[in-house]
């Protein structure tokens, strides 16, 4: 998602169909919702989350999708923000809100959806982001309807370069481990042998 990629693009080749990864709409959307907890729990609480502070134990949750949680882990995460004090929970639970309106909607690619669902969806995600004074709710709404285009097209065709993703991901981990590795020559062979397809497994199943 840059403009400076975009506007290359368009210009080198036309009529190519830009698509947005639902990879990346998932990753700004869960910055959001981390963005308003830090924020909340610092103007609040005057100091960064500890482990004491429900909304930090609850951190790695919130960033997961309810479709993927059991039905008491989700009622576990809504009750805890609610039994927090309004000016922390109820912001943080309307950013959460508003992530699985996101989540929902993207839930629907290669599904065939009709328009009108589609724009249903869309609506009731831009509805809870401006029915708040949330800035990071409103910049991740803007961002949606600056490459709303580019998603659609997700949506509509179910492309994605998610193998890639995960397979860089795993690079990117290797290389940060130091154990093992002696030399460049020791970093590129242990980096290669975590990325073959007997290793990655699950990021590539074919």
């Amino acid at each position: 998602m840059c403009t400076v990629f975009k506007a290359a693009i368009r210009q080198v080749l036309p009529h190519a169909l830009l698509v947005v990864d639902h990879f990346h709409i998932v990753q700004l959307a869960n910055r959001a919702v981390t963005e308003v907890r830090r924020r909340m729990t610092l103007t609040q609480r005057g100091r960064r989350g500890r482990n004491s502070d429900p909304e930090w134990r609850m951190r790695n949750r919130l960033t997961r999708s309810a479709a993927r949680m059991p039905g008491k882990h989700v009622d576990r995460l809504t009750d805890t923000l609610e039994a927090l004090p309004a000016k922390i929970g109820a912001p943080i639970l309307d950013a959460w809100n508003a992530k699985e309106d996101l989540l929902d909607l993207l839930a629907t690619a290669r599904t065939h959806p009709n328009r009108e669902h589609v724009h249903q969806l869309l609506r009731r995600f831009y509805t809870r982001c401006a029915a708040t004074d949330l800035p990071e709710l409103h910049r991740l709404a803007t961002t949606i309807e600056t490459w709303w285009p580019q998603i659609l097209a997700f949506m509509r065709t179910g492309i994605t370069n998610a193998g890639s993703e995960g397979t860089n991901r795993v690079i990117k981990t290797v290389a940060r481990d130091a154990y093992g590795f002696r030399n460049p020559k020791n970093q590129r062979l242990r980096t290669r042998t975590a990325t073959t397809r007997r290793h990655r497994g699950h990021l590539n199943p074919a």
